[in-house]
Parts: C-alpha cells; sequence; structure tokens
C-alpha cells in the first residue's frame, strides 16, 4: 500500500495487554460459539422431471434402469429400449434389441452392466420349418452395446426346460436367479459363471427372494402353499433356516436390504411398510400412509431415506430414521410397480405398467 492507507500509534503497554486480552477472549468466545452451533442436515424436496412411455423392471428392483454415473435412465417399450437424458429430461437414444431368427422379440427389462452395455431380458416368437408353426422363446437374455446399437456375446436362453419362477435380475449382487423345484438357480451375465443354492429345509417354491449385497442372508416370500405370509430368513453359509420376519397381515409383494446390510424393508399387501434389523430380524419401524397394497419399497444408496410405492398411485418418500413420512409424490395415474432411486441418490424413478415417472432431488427453498 502507498503512505496513508493506514496509520501506526503507540498505546501504553498495560492498555495494550487489555486490549489484547480482550481480543483473544473474543475470538475464544466466538471459536466456542462456532464449535457448538450444530450444521442441520439438508431439507430436500423431489420435484417432476418428466415421464416417458413404457416401464422399468417388473417384479425386481429397478435400480439398475440407471446408468452408472446416474446420467440415464433405461426404459423398455414393447421392441426398444428408451435411453431418457436426466439432465436434459429428454431422450438420448432409443435401441431395438434383435436376435436372430426371433420375430416379435419385447423387451422385458433393461439394466446397466456397464457405462455403455445393457442386460436385455425379453422374449418372442420362433418359427419352424412349416412357418404355420410358431412357439414362444423361453426368456431369453444377452448383453447389448449401447454405443453400436448391437448384440454383445451371445444369447442365452433361460429356463429353457421349463417349470421355473420368472427369472428376476438382482444388480446388487449382479445375478440372475430363478427356481426350479425348489433349488434355487443362479446366473451371472457378464461372467457367465452360475450355480446353485439347495436349502433341505425348503419344501415349498417361494415366488420371491432376496439376497443381502454381502450374500450371507437369503429372504423368501410368497412361499407356495404356506400358511404365513411372513418372510423366511435363511443362513447361506449353512444353507439353514434361522428366522422369519414375524407380524405381516398380508402377502409380502418386495423386500430390499440397506446397501450396509444392516436393514431391511418389506412392503406388503396389508398397506404398511416395515423396517427391520439385521441380524436380529426385530421390527423397527411400521409406516403407514398407504391406500392398498404397498406394492415395492427401497433403500436409498447412502441408507437416510426410503421410497415407496403402492396400489394407491402414489409414491412416497420416508426418512430411514426416524419413519417420518417427508413427501407424497402424486402425479402418477396407474398404480405404482416398482420404484429407485439413481446411484447418485438425486433421481427417483417409478414404474408403472406402461409410463415411468421420474423426480429430481432439490434443497427445499432453492
Amino acid at each position: 500500500m502507498g503512505d496513508g492507507a493506514f496509520s501506526i500509534f503507540r498505546l501504553p503497554s498495560t492498555v495494550y495487554l487489555i486490549a489484547l486480552g480482550l481480543c483473544v477472549s473474543a475470538v475464544h468466545l466466538l471459536r466456542a460459539q462456532i464449535e457448538t452451533v450444530e450444521s442441520l442436515p439438508p431439507q430436500y424436496t423431489w420435484i417432476s422431471h418428466g415421464r416417458v412411455e413404457g416401464h422399468l423392471a417388473i417384479g425386481y428392483s429397478p435400480a439398475a434402469a440407471f446408468s452408472p454415473d446416474s446420467t440415464a435412465l433405461a426404459v423398455a417399450i414393447e421392441d426398444k429400449v428408451v435411453l431418457m437424458e436426466l439432465g436434459a429430461a429428454g431422450v438420448r437414444k432409443a435401441l431395438r434389441p434383435r436376435v436372430e431368427g426371433v420375430t416379435d422379440f419385447t423387451v422385458q427389462s433393461a439394466n446397466f452392466v456397464g457405462p455403455d452395455r445393457l442386460f436385455i431380458l425379453g422374449s418372442g416368437l420362433v418359427h419352424g420349418k412349416n412357418k404355420s408353426e410358431v412357439a414362444p422363446t423361453p426368456t431369453l437374455g444377452f448383453l447389448w452395446d449401447i454405443n453400436q446399437d448391437t448384440l454383445f456375446g451371445k444369447v442365452n436362453a433361460i429356463g429353457a426346460g421349463g417349470g421355473i419362477t420368472p427369472p428376476r435380475y438382482f444388480p446388487q449382487i449382479g445375478y440372475i436367479i430363478f427356481c426350479k423345484g425348489t433349488n434355487i438357480q443362479l446366473w451371472q451375465p457378464v461372467t457367465g459363471r452360475n450355480g446353485q443354492i439347495a436349502i433341505p429345509q425348503l419344501t415349498r417354491v417361494p415366488n420371491l427372494f432376496e439376497f443381502s449385497p454381502d450374500g450371507h442372508w437369503l429372504l423368501l416370500a410368497q412361499l407356495e402353499a404356506s400358511s404365513t405370509p411372513d418372510p423366511v430368513v435363511v443362513e447361506l453359509r449353512e444353507h439353514r433356516f434361522v428366522d422369519s420376519l414375524r407380524g405381516h397381515q398380508g402377502t409380502v409383494l418386495s423386500m430390499a436390504f440397506s446397501r450396509d446390510d444392516k436393514r431391511v424393508v418389506t412392503a406388503c399387501e396389508d398397506g404398511k411398510v416395515r423396517i427391520w434389523s439385521v441380524p436380529g430380524w426385530q421390527l423397527l419401524k411400521t409406516l403407514e400412509g398407504h391406500h392398498g397394497p404397498v406394492h415395492w419399497a427401497e433403500f436409498s444408496p447412502d441408507g437416510t431415506r426410503m421410497v415407496s410405492g403402492g396400489e394407491d398411485k402414489t409414491v412416497r418418500v420416508w426418512s430411514a430414521e426416524d419413519g417420518t413420512l417427508e413427501q407424497t409424490l402424486e402425479e402418477s395415474k396407474s398404480p405404482i410397480l416398482t420404484v429407485a432411486f439413481s446411484p447418485n441418490g438425486q433421481y427417483l424413478a417409478a414404474s408403472a405398467e406402461k409410463e415411468v415417472l421420474v423426480w429430481q432431488r432439490t434443497v427445499s427453498g432453492r
């Protein structure tokens, strides 16, 4: 600075020390105040961010319909997969998966297994030597290159021998899973590895199952001819029943673990969402608010929130910590079948039978 920018003067030493002490005390007081003020977590609001004709996974988590970087959403619509650009809320690209020798191919679901690759499940028709002979295919599973819009690898017929439950893809563990009799079959579409889980105590076919992300637990529900709707807990290391989630007053329609394997959420036909401890299997919270069956419930990636969707056409966002209802989203005109958060937690997608709705998270007040 130039001359005259500030002046220098001297205080008597006693005055100087008193003034210095006051300044230090003020700094300490201010610092103490700052340290004792707790930073409040941001309050979020979910706002509508578009809708598109089609559907996501029906019967299992659609979380993998989001791209790994949360920029796109893969929506199945008849024989196509539409990639929705989430930033712009528009369509990025339309893909047309096809299988040689198969006509009338219909996409059941599309799941990201990498930045530029989808895992497709679908089925169609095959014609015999006599063109009038037509037969439906079993469920077909294959990888599809997004950039080239072409098949990557080979097509696999899943459960070609029949007698299986509908195959379902579990994005957290990366396996296709279905039951043949009471044996649980697994297939990894990227590596081609397969396996089987035999549980001696399992004497009824389960139509609903869920694996913990760490592979330690298996939940079984909708057991055929069972007298109780409560899911059974299987410890996979020893392949045995160890407990059950007791208290459901209707059919359990979905089950999902939190990413840290410490909680489970169940969605029930009785209209309630329940949170359970792992591995204690104790009921922690019962969430009420839906009118009619709740088809799906799932934790956010960071485990702080849950989302549920139901027959009442609503999507509800809850605090996973205390169970309070944070927001009810009512834009759908049809029952909600599945719901999921994007990997970064910034988007929500809900699938009805013929329509997908998306919401974006914003900080309240902005």
